[in-house]
């Protein structure tokens, strides 16, 4: 088969046919506080820190740098709407050097709290050290790393009963 024309007009020139990004990931967990806790929680070194129970410096601004889980993860603020939207470039300490995966932190306001929606995409192919691939170690991580310690650090803020299950896409919990 051959292949005519840019990269902007035929994109698999640029990866062939044969390349297979892996999936992204997608999930959700409802908080019953307002966006805006959620999203000073999620930009707020001093927070994050006391939630997760784990080292964390978060730059305020778009373009600042941040390191959370003692350096574990680290990346930049790409796009920060307060109480709406986060987007960074993150990426794992042991993954290559130069590969960043791009996090999508969505917050809607619900009638009794806020639904935070992570779309998490770009993460490296292959087997993780802890997972058969960096998908399955990922989408594992974000209840165990961010939603529960989300949930019991934003309790004692509750607007109305406790922080539900994550749903992941399809509905399941």
């Amino acid at each position: 088969m051959t292949m005519t024309g840019t990269i902007a007009e035929n994109p698999t020139l640029a990866f062939g046919d044969t390349h297979r990004r892996p999936p992204a990931i997608h999930q959700e967990a409802f908080f019953p506080v307002a966006p805006e806790r959620v999203y000073r929680l999620l930009t707020d070194s001093r927070k994050f820190a006391a939630a997760t129970d784990r080292p964390a410096t978060i730059g305020a601004a778009e373009g600042e740098p941040f390191s959370i889980f003692g350096g574990y993860i680290e990346g930049r603020q790409i796009e920060l709407v307060p109480g709406r939207r986060i987007v960074q470039a993150w990426r794992g300490a042991d993954w290559a050097p130069g590969i960043f995966s791009i996090v999508r932190f969505t917050l809607i306001r619900e009638e009794a709290g806020t639904r935070l929606t992570v779309d998490h995409d770009g993460y490296p192919e292959g087997e993780s050290p802890m997972y058969p691939s960096w998908h399955e170690h990922l989408e594992a991580n974000w209840p165990v790393f961010y939603f529960n310690p989300f949930a019991r650090y934003l309790a004692s803020y509750a607007v109305a009963g406790p922080a539900q299950q994550i749903v992941r896409a399809g509905g399941e919990k």
